[in-house]
Order: C-alpha cells, then structure tokens, then sequence
C-alpha cells in the first residue's frame, strides 16, 4: 500500500471551551477520493484548513509527503491584490507548470481572464477560484464546497474534470449527486472524531444508520448496567471490603462513561407556516415573452400550475431563471402574453442572496427585526429561542453576530425568516446552498408535506429529483420546455443534457493559430464608459435597495401599525412599493448589461 500524501494524527482543537476537533485521523493516498461528512458547524471546514496548513491545531501532527504539492478551495477565495482573473489563476503555478493552462481553464470556465476579480458575481468568483487550484494539476486538492454558485452544466463539466484527473481529492458538498460519482471513501466528522469506510458517498447514509444505531443499542447497555450496579450499592454489599471497593470504582467509572457521552446533534425541526388554501389555479401563463433589446430571455411560453405542485426550474447561469421566476409569480411585466395569477395567493420567497442579513445585527434580531423576544410565526407570537432551537441554534447563539455566522448558519436563519411568514406559494432560490445533508433531508420533508405550491430555483440534482413533479429547461433563444418529473426524467425526455455553451473543447494554442490565420474583421462592439460604469455600480446599488427593502420590511411587520399609526403605514407602504420597482429596473438593466458584455465577448 502507497505511503499516505497526507497525514493527520491526533488532530485537536477547541473553541471556547467546547472541543471541536478530538484526536482527528485522517489518511489520504495518491489518488484516493475521499468525501468528508458532517454536520454544519463539526469542523469540517477547519478540518481541511488544517489539513492545508492554514490552521494550527491545539495538539496533533500534520505530516504531507515531501514534494507533494497542495491546493485547497475554501468557501468564500481571497483575491488580494490580483488585478485580473488570468493574474490570480497564475499566482497558484509553480515555475515548471504549464503556464497555458490557466487561460485555458479560465477560458473552460467562461471566464476571458481580464475581469477584475473584485467584481466578479457568487458564480464567477466560484469559477475564478476553480481554475486557480486545478491549473498546477496538484497531488492533493482538498475542495470545500466547490460546486455553490454554479450552474448544472458547469458541475456535471467539473465532475468529468476531476474524474479525469489523478490527483487525490478530499471533498466537502451537500451536492449528494456530486458526491456520488466522485467519492471512493468516506470520512464521517462526528461529535470531533472521524469514522471512515473504504466506500463512497452512496454507501454512506445506510453505513451512517447502522452506527448510530448500533451506538444507541450500547448506550441502552451501559444504562442497564448502572442501574444492576446501583441496585446492589443499595441491596448487595457484602463483607468483603475489597470486592466492595473495586464494584464501587467500577460503577463511578459507568456514571462517567454515562456521563461524558456525546450524543449526536438534534434535528432541524423545519416546518413552513401556512396560510389560507389559495385557489385550485395557482398561475396560468399564455405566451408569455420578455427580451431585452435584442436578447430574448423568455419567448412564448405557457404554463399552468395548480396548487400543490412542486415545479423546479433550471439552466445556466444568466439563462433567466430569475426572470422567469418573477414573471411567473407576477414580479414583472411581460413584453406580450398573458398571466393570470389564482385567488388567494400569499408569497414566501428565498432568496440565494442574503444581502438583506444586516452582518452586524444579532441572530435574534435578525428573526425579529429587532423589536422584543418574539418572532410572529404563521400570525402567532413565539419566543425567539423556541424558534431558533427548531431551526439547531444553541440558546447561547442568541447574541451571536450574523457576520460571524458560517454559511450553513446563515442558509438556515435566511429559511427560518422564509418560512415564518404565512404563505401557500413558496419561492426557493437556491435553498440547498451550505446546508448539511441531515437539513436537506429534513427540507424534503417539510417540503413534502407543504400543502402549499413551490417553485424551486436549483442547481442540486438530487434534490430536484426527491422534491420537484416537473422541471422547466431552457433551450435557447428564449425557448423553455416543461417536463413532467424530476431532472433524471428530464434528462430521460430530453435526451441530451443540458448546453454549456461556455465550454470550448479547443486548446487554447489552437484557438491562437486560428485567430493569427484570420483575416481582419471589423472591430466589434465595445461597452460604452456609461455600460461599463452602470455595470460595475449597479450591483451595489442593488445591495443598498435590498437592505431599504428589508428595513422598510421590518417596520411593516409590525401586526399592530396600521392600527396605531396609519400615516406611518401608508408612507412606509408607498416607499417599499417604490423601492422594488427601483430595484426591479436595476436588475433588468444590470441583466441587460451582463448579457451584452457576454455576447460581446463570444464574438
């Protein structure tokens, strides 16, 4: 068997007095896959630091074969000081590298290399960020969450790149499809210490189980056991002082093997508070259009769903999901076509950004928008700490600062703020992004039983295949199509998957020789200085609307204001009303911005 690449041993650290990580090992050889599983805040993020060297443990070894090289993905990349894209991809090659090849996967990623990496959305600076630890081809790439922000066609790209690859791979997802196909052996971070088998991901689940159960089978013994022993403390001491001593020690030693058990962590109780039953028709659309310019984001398309259907909708990103999605539930006008929403319908929405979290306001505050101890929970008053505790926050996490929270944290407080609201539409953008896999088992469920409708925004395969009953796909040019079923169905209809037009199959030195032997055409199209100031300007202003949305919210939330001050609701109504409307223009006119700049760069 081949010496490990990396070694961790013994690996411990603790975090305010609670151990996070207690006696760690974890073994990685050439070429091995390996999956690292566990539950948001487990460490497995701080696992993998370590493992990087990023992070000094309390206590342990770190060992990493010499001249093995290493390259870790975190969550949120650091750009520095790079100016381009291209210039922070080549910061991660050593000299001997092949310098083509960060362009080269820039240009697989749909990326130019000339952006600055300091503009770049959720989804490119994702991008950016793969293509600087897969361009020095390393021994070891240790992956934390790398399929958030991208879209599918990216993914199933990354997967059939890493798959080609010999490199050893430790890998963090909530992505089980991703996993699936990826992982050859799994590493269970649990209560601070590691189980693992020699199988992948989809072994994992049912291995999971068997533990747990067999652990709960021990510990009903060790019970059983106490109470023998402390019976005969109470009926049985004999006379024999010896014997006496060595069963009291014994039964001290069970009290605090009892004692210091840790068991595993509760679940998530997700649960989505609803309102009245809207009517049988829940949106009915007939040839509905949208363009911008010359661009057709949505072109005649016709749907109609009624209540309890569960609908995904997929693509690329910059595909016009969004678009689709607030045509759909009336967030905006068509260009032609007709919609007709059903009666009695109240709206839910999540959404992927979570710009409206103000960063330097408590989790509690953040559920109440700051007014008192109660959150109004499907129109009835709760205490905070109930709520956060059915959504796994510890009471002690009350005062925590949302800035702080770690994006597992931060996807749960943005679902706990969703689904308190009354609603029999529910709009999901993105729910699964840094949820665990015990939370996204738990959202299935909750989802599942929702009386309601839903409509789904996902990039996740899985979990568009247990949740959804049929799936929207675009197929260009503004055309989307309806399929009934999951994304596998989707898959199976179609017969294709979906188009990466991004991804060019041409090396780079060959798309040079191309682009030499070409004749001389006329110069394209460029960005205007007001496009290209409108488009790097209009994002923050986007972020600056969102967060006067979300405070003029706080104030309407309010169940007594109308009552007590009218003035104050018809002018906070009025501004909210307003404030989308200005942030609705700004996004389709940052949209329209973005898909110029796309199309002037595919020229």
């Amino acid at each position: 068997m081949a010496p490990p690449l990396i070694q961790l041993k013994d690996i411990r650290l603790t975090f305010g007095g609670t151990p996070l990580l207690s006696g760690v090992e974890l073994n990685v050889a050439p070429s091995e896959r390996v999956c690292l599983i566990g539950r948001n805040g487990s460490g497995k993020s701080t696992l993998l630091k370590i493992a990087a060297g990023l992070v000094e443990p309390d206590g342990g070894t770190r060992f990493v074969q010499p001249g093995a090289t290493v390259r870790y993905l975190p969550q949120e990349p650091d750009f520095g000081e790079h100016k381009t894209t291209l210039a922070y991809v080549e910061s991660g090659l050593a000299p001997g590298d092949d310098q083509h090849q960060a362009r080269y996967l820039l240009e697989q990623l749909g990326l130019t290399g000339d952006e600055n990496p300091h503009n770049l959305s959720g989804g490119e600076a994702r991008r950016a960020a793969l293509a600087h630890v897969l361009a020095p081809s390393p021994d070891i790439l240790l992956l934390d969450e790398p399929t958030n922000h991208l879209d599918l066609a990216t993914i199933e790209w990354l997967e059939q790149e890493l798959d080609s690859r010999r490199s050893a791979l430790v890998i963090i997802s909530h992505d089980r499809r991703f996993l699936t196909n990826l992982s050859r052996s799994t590493a269970w971070l649990d209560r601070g210490r590691i189980k693992q088998i020699d199988r992948g991901f989809a072994s994992f689940e049912s291995w999971r189980d068997e533990v747990l159960a067999e652990e709960e089978r021990d510990q009903h013994k060790l019970d059983r056991k106490i109470v023998d022993e402390e019976h005969w403390l109470r009926h049985g001491v004999s006379g024999r002082r010896t014997r006496n001593v060595k069963r009291l020690a014994n039964l001290h030693t069970l009290r605090d093997q009892r004692r210091n058990y840790r068991g595993t962590a509760g679940t998530a109780s997700l649960a989505a508070a609803e309102a009245e039953q809207s009517g049988k028709l829940v949106i009915e659309a007939k040839g509905v259009t949208k363009a911008y310019g010359e661009r057709k984001i949505v072109e005649n398309f016709s749907t109609r769903i009624q209540r309890g259907d569960r609908l995904g909708i997929i693509g690329p990103n910059g595909a016009g999901k969004t678009t689709l999605v607030n045509l759909l539930t009336g967030g905006g006008e068509p260009d032609s076509g007709t919609l007709r929403l059903g009666a009695n319908l109240e709206v839910a929405t999540l959404d992927q950004h979570r710009e409206s979290l103000d960063p330097k306001s408590t989790l509690a505050e953040a559920l109440t928008g700051g007014r008192g101890d109660q959150i109004m929970v499907g129109g009835k008053p709760k205490h905070v700490v109930g709520y956060m505790k059915d959504f796994l926050f510890a009471q002690e996490q009350r005062g925590t600062p949302v800035e702080v929270l770690s994006g597992g944290e931060r996807g749960r407080l943005m679902l706990a703020r969703a689904l308190a609201k009354p609603s029999n539409l529910l709009v999901l953008d993105e729910p699964t992004n840094d949820l665990d896999l015990e939370t996204l088992d738990v959202l299935e469920d909750m989802l599942g039983d929702y009386e309601g409708t839903v409509i789904l925004i996902s990039h996740d395969r899985d979990f568009l295949d247990r949740v959804v009953t049929s799936v929207i796909a675009p197929e260009g040019n503004g055309k989307w199509t309806e399929y009934a079923g999951g994304y596998s169905d989707m898959l199976t209809q179609r017969g294709a998957d979906l188009k990466r037009e991004t991804a060019k199959a041409q090396p780079v030195a060959e798309k040079r020789e191309e682009r030499a032997a070409a004749p001389a055409s006329t110069p394209k199209r460029k960005l205007s200085f007001n496009e290209k100031h409108a488009l790097e300007t209009l994002p923050k202003k986007m972020e600056t609307l969102q967060a006067d949305i979300a405070k003029l919210q706080r104030v309407l939330d309010d169940p007594n204001l109308y009552a007590k001050d009218r003035k104050t609701f018809d002018d906070t109504s009025a501004a909210i009303a307003k404030a989308h409307d200005e942030l609705s223009a700004a996004e389709e006119r940052w949209l329209e911005l973005e898909m110029l700049r796309e199309e002037i760069e595919q020229a």
